[in-house]
């Protein structure tokens, strides 16, 4: 865990040399109070010593802030070198010491991702916050996309990809009725109508996997399918044909242009992201698996000149090896490991949908991009430019 691994007593004799050791710095703080029974307080903030100045100092008699000047025992707090690790600490710490609490107190809400349910006969593709997960804590019963930065951008990107599809938009159980007047979808020929038995259950389970491949690829396996027919139309002189199949190109990539990198099948969620530490010329290392999120590994620059290993060679090392993987994937008494699981894609989320967005963040794809990770490790570690040289 993010340990929080400084602390001091308080003692309200030695109160000046206790604010005067303190860092003016960000950092997660625990305050631990002397009644035993009593429950601690958890903070984050971006200047430790100003904020127990506050809840330690010579109360206002004035004001109604809090105050656990006359309570307070000891505190134990981590220095955070950015928000992401702030969060991220935070959220470890108020797990365990809040259980019961902790995600209404960090207003903790799932991530809107899409699901395929492939446990129905007739699946279809819908947006929800739940992501069902087996024993090994990979997500099951359905295909889940995403994470989305909120509901609604979920269903206009769903929205634009069921165009390209005939797979069911409605909710109705389907009964295969002939009689059934089927809906407006049905009329509009963009749906197989399987409520009245106007596909057969094959046809279906194939627009469905057509559908899922498309999630998977990102757009990529229509994009390829539309290519090669229309080549395909273009050597059969079918010219009509060929520029109706690259308007739907068009189409496509218009539907896909600006849609965000993070989104993707949750099993292949894989990436590292990379922030800085509260240490110098030191980067923390977050990498990120089928969803779930590893506490960092941080790489000391200072000391890589004096190390037979290279830069590169450290990262491989966490990234292929087992150091970097995520724990919550063990059974835990805490939280289930959907919840857990929904846990992890919120705090990606919540960073990667920030403005403005502190680090970097590189996804693997066929391999781990490792000359770009140190390309990013090295504008992280860069000075900020001056005023001036703007």
């Amino acid at each position: 865990m993010l340990e929080l691994d400084c602390g001091f007593p308080f003692d309200l004799t030695h109160a000046d040399d206790f604010f005067s050791a303190l860092p003016p710095r960000p950092a997660v703080c625990l305050i631990e109070l002397r009644d035993e029974t009593a429950e601690p307080l958890l903070i984050r903030t971006q200047d430790l010593c100003r904020r127990l100045q506050r809840l330690l100092g010579p109360p206002d008699p004035t004001s109604k802030r809090l105050n656990l000047r006359e309570v307070a025992r000891g505190i134990r707090y981590r220095l955070t070198g950015s928000r992401f690790e702030q969060i991220f600490t935070y959220y470890l710490h108020a797990k365990e010491v809040f259980p019961s609490r902790y995600q209404k107190l960090m207003r903790l809400r799932p991530p809107a991702v899409l699901k395929v349910s492939l446990r129905n006969a007739y699946p279809r593709c819908y947006v929800t916050r739940r992501v069902a997960v087996d024993d090994s804590g990979a997500p099951t019963a359905g295909a889940y996309y995403g994470p989305f930065a909120s509901r609604r951008s979920a269903e206009a990107f769903a929205s634009s990809a069921l165009d390209f599809f005939k797979v069911r938009r409605c909710q109705i159980k389907i009964r295969r009725d002939p009689s059934f007047p089927g809906c407006i979808y049905s009329e509009m020929k963009m749906c197989l109508a399987p409520c009245f038995a106007g596909c057969t259950k094959g046809d279906y389970d194939v627009e469905v996997q057509r559908l899922v491949q498309f999630l998977d690829t990102s757009g990529g396996s229509l994009r390829n399918s539309f290519e090669q027919e229309r080549e395909a139309a273009s050597e059969q002189l079918d010219f009509e044909r060929a520029s109706a199949l690259h308007k739907k190109i068009e189409k496509l990539d218009d539907a896909l242009r600006g849609s965000p990198e993070l989104p993707r099948r949750i099993q292949d969620l894989n990436a590292v992201i990379l922030q800085r530490s509260a240490e110098e010329q030191t980067i923390a290392v977050y990498a990120v698996r089928g969803g779930w999120l590893a506490e960092p590994s941080l790489v000391r620059f200072a000391e890589i000149a004096g190390q037979p290993r290279s830069a590169e060679h450290i990262f491989r090392e966490h990234l292929e090896g087992s150091a970097g993987r995520p724990q919550e994937n063990s059974s835990s008494a805490v939280t289930p490991k959907r919840d857990a699981l929904s846990e992890h894609l919120w705090l990606v989320a919540r960073w990667y949908y920030s403005s403005p967005r502190e680090g970097e963040i590189f996804f693997h794809e066929k391999d781990w991009p490792y000359r770009r990770i140190l390309r990013g490790c090295s504008r992280l570690l860069a000075p900020p430019a001056s005023p001036s040289a703007q």
